[in-house]
This record gives C-alpha cells, structure tokens and sequence, in this order.
C-alpha cells in the first residue's frame, strides 16, 4: 500500500504536491469542466464519456481539488485500458505518481461493485441458462489478470452454482491444477458437474497441449463418480474459448 500521508483533504494520500487552494483549483476549470462531465453523464448515459473521462471524473470524487485529468490518462496508459486498470492490484496502483489510498480505494470499489453486479446475474439461475453472463463475469474478473489463476465451478443436478472456488495461481505463463484435487473437491461438495475455468496473460485464449491434456484427464477421473465437465473455458485479454465449442470435449 502507498505510505503517503493525507494532506489537510485537499490531496489524495501519497501525492506529494503543494497545498492548493479552492481559488488555484477553480483556476484551471475544474468545477466547470467536471460540471459538464456530469450534465453529459446525466443527458447521455455511460457512454456519452470516454474511458479516460469516467476514470477523471471518479478521481475527481476522491481528490476533488486537484486537475485529475492528466491522472486519468496517465492510468490508461499504465493498464492498457479501463478493463487493466479496474483490474490492477492495490500495490500497482500504488506505484503510480499521485495515486494514493483514497484514489485507489475509489477504483477498486468500482471494481469489486462491477464484479458483484455481474455474479448477480448468474448466481440463482442455472449456469447453461445464463451462459453469456458467466462468459461476462468470467472476462470482466480474469481477462487482465498478470498472473495465471485456475478456478473449478461447482454445478448441482439442476446446473445451479454451488461453489466458484479459487484452485490456485501460477506464474505468467502456467498454473498448476491437480486431477486428485479436483475431483476430490467435487466429491466433497456433492457436485454432479464442472466447468474448469483459467486465464492465460499473454492475452490468447487459445488453448494449449497442456490445457487439452489435463482436462481431458479430469473428465476421465470423474467418470466412475457420475461428475462430468460441462467445459473448460480460457480466458484472455484477446477475448474467450470454450473447448467444448472447439471440439475438444
């Protein structure tokens, strides 16, 4: 976490820069440029702003004294977009110029709103019913993600959601995930089905020798305890693959 210091309010923690006053931060347009933002917010909806413009405006409410459009650009830049920054952990963030606790904690309660926002949307109806919205919820969390994560979703009888659980993350380019652990976790939660999901950060969801051979091997080891797999779903920045659609299942 950054290990700035609040600054009489008027700076967000760990931007060193000079007290300003209400006058110095009206002196560039500040309250009547976020003013139109807002009147294009509210006449045009989400998409009357660009990326930069939300992520300036939202940087606004945590640092409302200071120009935070040079900010919000400079973010943009730094994740390669509104998805990598949302995305981005508390310390990466943390190492950008004038991004301190209170900056940081505005753009990772977006984050954690957007995310519930879509787990809502899958959570109590059956999962092959809802599929695109998983396919949202499952980009919207892992598609920027710098390290390799494996999750298994626990499906009942009826395809409802029993348990999305975290198997465990690897480095940049693999993750390990076990068959023995797998199934004995499904065993455990009484699951009839899985969906085996994982996020590559190369950015191609294409799936890999590796990724075809350990599912295949999963959906073998689950056979004679009637639990079977509905997909392995990659994840990329690239976009998605199921290999079911690919034929490989």
């Amino acid at each position: 976490m950054s290990g700035g210091t609040m600054n009489g309010g008027l700076f967000d923690d760990g931007a060193a820069q000079p007290q300003q006053s209400v006058r110095d931060g009206a002196s560039h347009d500040g309250f009547g440029h976020r003013a139109r933002l807002r009147q294009r917010l509210a006449e045009g909806g989400p998409d009357a702003l660009m990326d930069h413009e939300l992520v300036e405006y939202l940087l606004a409410l945590a640092i409302p004294r200071r120009d935070t459009k040079p900010l919000a650009k400079r973010l943009i830049a730094e994740f390669g977009g509104i998805g990598g920054l949302l995305n981005a952990d508390w310390q990466a963030l943390s190492r950008i110029t004038g991004m301190g606790d209170t900056s940081i904690a505005a753009v990772k309660i977006v984050q954690a709103a957007a995310l519930r926002m879509l787990r809502a949307q899958v959570k109590d109806q059956p999962v092959l019913a809802s599929w695109q919205a998983l396919l949202d919820y499952l980009r919207a969390d892992m598609a920027h993600m710098t390290i390799e994560r494996v999750r298994v979703l626990h499906l009942n009888a009826r395809n409802m959601l029993i348990r999305d659980e975290h198997m465990g993350d690897g480095s940049v380019d693999q993750a390990a995930i076990y068959t023995r652990e797998v199934i004995r976790r499904a065993i455990d939660l009484g699951s009839s089905s899985l969906i085996l999901v994982h996020n590559h950060p190369s950015g191609s969801p294409q799936p890999s020798r590796q990724d075809i051979d350990i599912t295949r091997q999963i959906v073998e080891a689950g056979k004679p305890f009637g639990i079977s797999v509905h997909d392995h779903i990659i994840i990329g920045a690239e976009g998605y693959s199921s290999m079911r659609a690919m034929g490989l299942l």
